[in-house]
């Protein structure tokens, strides 16, 4: 195959401890054909510079740039966080559209084209990740690219009539037919995306399921559910007994049953209904105090933007509230923890707890959920509530699927889950994760760039 160039926002440089699955995928896929990884770097400079940082790792390339404070301001937390993730997660009530923002995201999408048009040879695959990045491909061609370039979309995708709710969203979105393929995580994403196309940016569907532009270009969508490396996490999370954290966790329990829900302090996972979920079940059954605990992990993120903020102090005061009506000198029912943990331990979290509680109201995958299967005791597994709207929900069907923003269902999911029979655990876990053997993060990246070099 022709080499492989992956763009994202950030990139995961070698040796980055932090560097999680779809790093993880995207590195695998470089290897294997050789490749370029470029990005930003995430440094904060006076100016956006002109040079490009060189890095090589065996057949890998890295290449970065610095930013501005400026650019980084008006592109990453302005544009891209502050109007096209509410737009993306739908929340219109919560964009802050600016002029100075979107004039700031095509800027830097502008040197992102000019830094990288000078790095590619004739034969290169691209690879573009995510809604910072939408209208490359555009610019690329443009500056004359006419290799086959891809693009992936790892958020939701809302429906067009919530998609035009964002201000000159034709002069942005119409830019994604320069992409040769674009990937989504779901069904609905997809139906979502075609359905903007041809009801409001004037494309036409054919026969053998591309779609032509209103200005004449092909170009093909499709969904790709993105996964997890199973095998891999189901093996961290056996080891993970053996570690001294895990250890002293499953002993503060004393034999207590542990609901366990790991999200990054985002609006869109639907904390705050989570937390009202669970003060709701134990009002109702009394009879579960001193035998369940909730453990909430949930890492802070975007601490500038003032939803952030609030929906932080929001949930401090929920869990205080659950614990000063509910405790015991002896019992805490809430544990909310405002930090990150090495993935290592959080397998090991996520195997000592009888629930996983995913209720996003919103997410493209959401690869949380996957990873509690994956780390589950085969013969004594737990048990996953999952939102619906979550995009694993499509493939996980054999979860307690939920809507989160009912507090009743979700309640009830939460009781049913903690009385399943060992019986039916097993035979749903056995489902879910016979999926996740089949289609996991190597059968993800090697179908999308399959269809893509077709």
């Amino acid at each position: 195959m022709s080499r492989l160039i992956v763009v994202s926002n950030r990139v995961a440089l070698p040796r980055q401890a932090a560097a999680g699955g779809l790093a993880s995928a995207l590195q695998a896929a470089l290897r294997e054909h050789g490749g370029l990884w470029f990005g930003w770097s995430g440094k904060l400079a006076a100016e956006t510079a002109a040079e490009v940082h060189r890095l090589r790792d065996g057949m890998v390339d890295y290449a970065t740039v610095d930013l501005s404070r400026a650019d980084h301001a008006d592109f990453y937390l302005g544009f891209a966080n502050g109007a096209l993730w509410p737009i993306l997660h739908y929340r219109p009530d919560l964009v802050d559209y600016q002029r100075s923002h979107l004039a700031g995201y095509l800027r830097v999408n502008e040197i992102f084209a000019d830094r990288l048009r000078q790095l590619i040879a004739p034969d290169d695959v691209i690879w573009v990740h995510d809604y910072h990045l939408i209208p490359l491909a555009a610019m690329l061609r443009k500056r004359g690219v006419r290799n086959r370039i891809g693009f992936f979309l790892h958020t939701p995708l809302p429906a067009a009539g919530l998609l035009i709710a964002l201000p000159n969203h034709r002069e942005l979105l119409e830019t994604l037919a320069s992409y040769d393929l674009i990937g989504v995580h779901a069904a609905r994403d997809l139906r979502a995306l075609e359905d903007y196309f041809l009801h409001e940016a004037g494309a036409t569907m054919r026969r053998d399921g591309r779609m032509r532009s209103a200005n004449g270009r092909l170009f093909r969508a499709a969904a790709f559910p993105i996964s997890i490396d199973t095998d891999g996490i189901a093996e961290m999370a056996r080891a993970a007994l053996s570690n001294r954290e895990i250890g002293q966790l499953r002993d503060s329990l004393e034999g207590r049953l542990l609901i366990i829900g790991v999200d990054r302090l985002d609006y869109s996972k639907g904390l705050p209904q989570r937390f009202q979920a669970y003060a709701r079940l134990l009002e109702r059954e009394p009879a579960l105090h001193r035998h369940i605990t909730f453990l909430q992990i949930a890492p802070p993120s975007r601490g500038a933007v003032r939803e952030y903020r609030q929906i932080r102090r929001e949930l401090e005061r929920s869990a205080g509230h659950i614990n000063g009506k509910y405790a015991a000198p002896d019992w805490a029912p809430v544990r909310y923890i405002n930090k990150s943990f090495p993935h290592r331990l959080l397998t090991g979290y996520y195997r000592s707890a009888r629930v996983g509680l995913v209720t996003p109201l919103r997410d493209g995958m959401n690869l949380v959920a996957k990873e509690y299967v994956a780390c589950q005791d085969p013969n004594d597994p737990g048990v996953l509530v999952l939102s619906r709207f979550a995009g694993a929900a499509e493939e996980l069907t054999d979860a307690l699927l939920v809507n989160p923003a009912d507090t009743e269902e979700v309640a009830d999911a939460l009781q049913r889950a903690l009385d399943m029979p060992l019986a039916e655990r097993r035979q749903r876990w056995n489902a879910m994760m016979t999926v996740l053997q089949k289609h996991d993060i190597t059968a993800w990246r090697v179908a999308f760039l399959q269809a893509l070099g077709r």
